[in-house]
């Protein structure tokens, strides 16, 4: 077990430094202009791959690194650049780390380097879960997969909202009700191949901020994949439906879907998105308190502003904090006993929406313009507190873990 430690080792300060030189260099530069444009910047994305940072084998080195600390490092850096060309960029994580969490290692090897492609020929991924009907609330979910066991092939129909890069991925990971009796017991995680038939997107969603992401609907109408394609397999998968029916009988354990085990493994790192953003914001909030002259000083020389800093500075580091623990605990085997991993994130998220309303606050009339990115960081700052659970379902996680009260 790797030792709990607040201080990177050289090679991780490395890699920080390398990655928050991208952001510097490549992805700042072009933040307005793709948020402007509303469109996936797959210049940008190339360069990632070109440089290494767009790849399998860079993000494999960060999720395996023992401290835990690979992944939420590189979330921070490369977010502090920009939210939504680095979610771009790292938007394919999740579709991999639901394959990781859910997949044979055949499935592995053969379906995660097909999510990002090569440096000459970049590809996404699509983790496709909430519903119109269905976000946090993943015992909802309508799209339904049945197996038909002559063809050994799994019909999909339904409708996903909300997916990241969803409809431009080359390959869709699907989270569908395979047993509705179950309720989110039932459910199952599905690859969708490239060029599956029946798959469509449907309405590509503006966006108030994160919009050089492309977030979109995913249609699934008489989708067949081969059974192959049925994360970690039709034996494991009936395994698992026998225990859940034995103990809905029993009235009694919880059981995690496959949803719900890809968002655990994924919470910290969005803590960690929030904490590279509140960072940025500060940044420039602080340069610009010790630049900007109101009578005759500085205005960080005054008390008003030079506590809103402050605290601004505090929260980050103790949010940077949470997710260091919490992603230290998970790569550690460490159960989350009080739900730490939603704690980062609630904590994270939230920690970065004040601070981008308070930099926008500092730098007065200039924060509310585009010739300063705290209003973009600001824009941006709000969907931490919404996807991959929202503040609120983060808080009822916790509670529940604290109360022992089971979470559907």
């Amino acid at each position: 077990m790797a030792e709990f430690t607040m201080e990177l080792n050289d090679e991780q300060k490395e890699v920080r430094d390398w990655l928050h030189g991208f952001a510097a260099d490549v992805i700042r530069p072009a933040a307005a202009e793709w948020d402007e444009r509303e469109e996936t910047p797959w210049p940008v994305i190339q360069e990632a791959a070109k440089v290494g940072i767009y790849s399998l084998d860079f993000y494999a080195q960060q999720y395996f690194d023992p401290t835990g600390l690979g992944i939420p490092m590189a979330m921070e850096e490369l977010f502090w650049g920009d939210a939504g060309i680095a979610l771009s960029i790292v938007g394919t994580g999740l579709a991999a780390v639901g394959v990781l969490a859910n997949g044979t290692e055949e499935q592995i090897g053969t379906w995660i380097p097909q999510m990002y492609g090569d440096a000459n020929d970049v590809k996404v991924a699509a983790f496709c879960s909430s519903e119109p009907d269905a976000g946090s609330d993943v015992a909802s979910m309508r799209t339904r997969a049945v197996y038909d066991e002559a063809k050994d092939e799994w019909v999909i129909n339904g409708t996903k909202t909300w997916a990241t890069n969803g409809g431009i991925a080359n390959v869709h990971v699907v989270v569908a009700v395979v047993d509705p009796e179950l309720g989110s017991k039932g459910h199952a995680s599905f690859i969708i191949p490239p060029g599956t038939e029946g798959l469509s997107q449907g309405q590509k969603f503006k966006k108030h901020g994160i919009r050089a992401s492309h977030t979109a609907e995913v249609i699934l109408d008489n989708v067949r994949v081969p059974g192959s394609c049925l994360l970690g397999g039709k034996e494991k998968l009936d395994e698992r439906l026998a225990r859940a029916r034995e103990k809905a009988k029993q009235g009694g354990e919880r059981v995690k879907n496959a949803a719900m085990a890809t968002f655990e493994a994924s919470r910290p790192a969005v803590g960690a998105m929030a904490v590279g953003t509140a960072r940025a914001a500060y940044e420039v909030a602080l340069d610009y308190a010790k630049t900007r002259e109101q009578f005759g000083r500085p205005i960080i020389d005054n008390q008003g502003v030079a506590f809103q800093l402050a605290d601004m500075r505090t929260s980050i580091d103790a949010a940077r904090l949470l997710v260091w623990r919490a992603s230290w605990m998970a790569v550690n085997g460490k159960p989350f006993t009080a739900a730490e991993g939603s704690m980062s994130k609630l904590f994270a998220s939230e920690t970065a929406k004040k601070v981008t309303a308070q930099a926008i606050q500092i730098l007065g009339g200039n924060g509310y313009t585009r010739e300063y990115p705290v209003e973009r960081m600001h824009r941006d700052a709000a969907i931490y507190t919404i996807f991959e659970g929202t503040s609120e379902i983060q808080r009822l996680v916790i509670a529940r873990t604290l109360s022992g009260t089971p979470i559907r």
